[in-house]
């Protein structure tokens, strides 16, 4: 955002508890990252992964890393500044996630300090409603510098020092029944003096602590609108955690199933206050969320080819871009609904949605950017990856006829494997007017 690159690590794996279904998925990644890390001399530390990420290139070439500590752990898809250089946003991917904010200290420099929020969702639709509409509530997790963070993580606090947990009902003080990126209820209490350790490494467990909502499936990538003050947030699929009575501890989010998930818009605004009062300062605060109609998804009955949602529609959105000048809104689909994913333009002044690209059969559209001004041309960059990867709805002779074609242009490896499965490709729509 400063000349920096802004990116996020999408960890799945390492936050679930001894005992919790899923924990041999995270015995796995430590096991891994034990030995690709460490050649299995030294077992990894689960609070070392799941950060913001900032890559500054330098004029000769060279670059430095740095994982942004302070502004929390989580599966993060993406995270973006809006331009007072202080307030971020994150998609946090999976199942029972949340939605957060970093309000930092100073403009361009996460590092030196900031505040973590949490939202809280009191919906204002009616139960069952399709996308639904909510007024967002932030909640206060903590505050820290990058230097706090890392000693906390260098001195190999672990999450038993962080809280008492149980996979038993537990009704004592203290006590609150979560679940954080798993659909397991674990009880926990914070342990006395940690609530700056919750905050950064717990981020996600320690907003369903405070009351903040983790029920959101599955949050993807964040845009901003500045010119109208708004965050575009994609939610990949609406399901399980976010339907109505899903059998968590808390409902606050109850909505219609929508395996098409959908684009929110959130309604951004200064002079805002938290969940107990204090001012939050920055002037970029959602306070509303919605679904305008042409981003929600429409799921339908596998037509011809097997597609499961209306091609007029945009299916489980992953990237999203705004660009400022171009009054558009460009969104490229991960979708097991779409036997091709696209790419969409959305004009947010007509409302009028356009398909602009087709990724090639089985991919998703990646590394969606908007550059409005490079050398007097704009341009529209858009990847895809694992092409090949068919949907399971798929037409079965259209699936045949597509695997000929690939084997013909080409080929197979010397495993049979279709070289057309192991191609990535990367490039761009060229030859547009800048937009000055």
């Amino acid at each position: 955002p400063w000349n920096t690159h802004l990116g996020g690590e999408e960890d799945y794996d390492l936050y679930f508890i001894p005992g919790e279904a899923a924990y041999s998925t995270t015995e796995a990644g430590l096991k891994a990252m034990s030995e690709v890390y460490f050649g299995g001399k030294k077992t990894a530390n689960p609070y070392h992964y799941g950060y913001a990420t900032e890559v500054a290139p330098k004029a000769d070439g060279s670059y430095t890393v740095d994982k942004l500590y302070n502004m929390g752990r989580g599966t993060w898809e993406a995270a973006i500044f809006a331009k007072d250089g202080r307030t971020a946003f994150f998609g946090d991917d999976g199942a029972y996630s949340g939605m957060f904010m970093f309000v930092g200290e100073k403009a361009n420099d996460p590092k030196a300090g900031g505040t973590i929020y949490a939202a809280k969702w009191n919906q204002t639709s009616a139960d069952g409603s399709d996308g639904g509409t909510a007024d967002i509530v932030w909640v206060k997790l903590g505050s820290a510098t990058h230097a706090e963070a890392k000693a906390l993580i260098d001195s190999g606090i672990t999450l038993g020092d962080i809280f008492e947990t149980s996979l038993t009902e537990q009704t004592g003080a203290g006590w609150v029944a979560t679940r954080a990126g798993s659909s397991q209820t674990v009880w926990i209490k914070l342990k006395p003096g940690m609530e700056k350790a919750a905050a950064v490494l717990e981020t996600r467990r320690y907003a369903a602590y405070l009351g903040a909502t983790t029920e959101f499936t599955k949050g993807e990538g964040v845009a901003i609108n500045h010119a109208d003050k708004k965050l575009y947030y994609a939610m990949s699929r609406i399901e399980g955690s976010m339907k109505a009575n899903d059998g968590g501890p808390v409902d606050h989010i109850r909505l219609k199933e929508n395996k098409a998930g959908a684009t929110y818009t959130l309604m951004m605004a200064g002079g805002q206050k938290d969940g107990t009062g204090a001012t939050i300062n920055s002037d970029y605060v959602p306070t509303k969320a919605l679904v305008e109609a042409n981003l929600l998804g429409r799921p339908i009955a596998a037509d011809a080819n097997g597609n499961t949602a209306d091609v007029d529609y945009v299916a489980n959105t992953d990237n999203v871009f705004f660009s400022e000048k171009m009054r558009t809104l460009f969104i490229g689909e991960d979708s097991g609904m779409h036997v091709n994913n696209y790419v969409w333009a959305y004009n947010v002044d007509t409302q009028k949605l356009t398909r602009i690209l087709n990724v090639a059969a089985g991919g998703e559209s990646t590394g969606l950017q908007a550059v409005e001004d490079m050398n007097g041309f704009a341009y529209l960059m858009s990847n895809n990856q694992h092409q090949g990867d068919w949907i399971s709805s798929q037409n079965a002779d259209l699936t045949a006829r597509l695997e000929a074609k690939a084997a013909d242009l080409f080929g197979t490896n010397k495993y049979g494997t279709l070289n057309y499965r192991l191609t990535a490709n990367v490039g761009y729509i060229g030859g547009l007017p800048a937009i000055k």
